[in-house]
């Protein structure tokens, strides 16, 4: 029996933060990104761990939704003690007034943001339907999914969506014999490289964009290590499922 994990974004920040605090014997872990990390294979190796890495342009998907589906139909529900879907991989679009932003870059954020994350849910609840297992499907969200924030239109839009499409979920699992619990979670503020982004914005275009220096400066960002360890503790809980929209500052 192992516990089985699937991980987008796992490349960098706190998706290989999340997939390296996974590295167990007792799990089978799949990680998706756009690149294979180097190091956390390394890592597994070392660990006595599975972790699988796909080279998967999560803009692209229907084919990543298709190719996961597959995947998990190839294996023996009996042998899997739990399993467990992470929506972490995000981007955040060009900073600035939605009428100046391209609308190439604005569609790229919501694809992986929202698109990517309501496909890949479905495939995996669609897949494991028959499974006994305890099923668990975690979407990285975030307070600007909830809070709106100048500059920054697809981004919050794209959050928001994921916690609406979460409680979405929530109902329809909780009618079933062995339901999936979803939770949209925000992690609270992370020292990432979207942060370092948005420290960079045009303060005409991004009057948010003092705040977020002054965050960095006074040490108040969380190490992305840190936070995929709060990620972790709350998917941990007995009660993970009962509020499908939550916030780790908030328990």
């Amino acid at each position: 029996m192992h516990h089985l994990y699937i991980v987008t974004g796992a490349s960098r920040g706190m998706g290989l933060a999340l997939a390296r605090q996974l590295l167990s014997p007792a799990h089978r872990l799949l990680c998706l990104s756009r690149h294979v990390n180097d190091t956390l294979a390394e890592q597994a190796r070392a660990a006595g761990a599975s972790c699988e890495q796909w080279c998967q342009d999560l803009a692209e998907a229907p084919a990543a939704a298709q190719r996961l589906a597959a995947w998990l139909r190839g294996h023996d529900p009996r042998a899997v003690a739990s399993a467990t879907l992470i929506n972490n991989a995000g981007v955040i679009s060009r900073v600035g007034p939605l009428e100046d932003s391209q609308p190439a870059d604005l569609a790229h954020a919501l694809r992986v943001g929202l698109e990517a994350p309501l496909l890949l849910t479905g495939a995996f609840l669609q897949a494991t339907r028959d499974w006994t297992a305890p099923r668990k499907v975690l979407n990285v969200s975030s307070g600007l999914g909830r809070r709106a924030m100048a500059g920054s239109a697809a981004y919050c839009a794209a959050k928001a969506g994921m916690d609406h499409f979460s409680r979405c979920v929530a109902l329809e699992q909780a009618h079933l014999p062995h339901g999936a619990r979803i939770v949209s979670l925000a992690p609270g503020v992370i020292d990432t490289d979207m942060q370092a982004q948005l420290r960079q914005g045009d303060p005409a275009g991004f009057p948010d964009r003092e705040r977020f220096v002054q965050l960095q400066a006074q040490g108040l960002l969380s190490s992305p290590e840190d936070a995929a360890r709060r990620l972790l503790d709350y998917l941990g809980r007995p009660d993970f499922g009962i509020q499908p929209v939550a916030d780790v500052r908030e328990v």
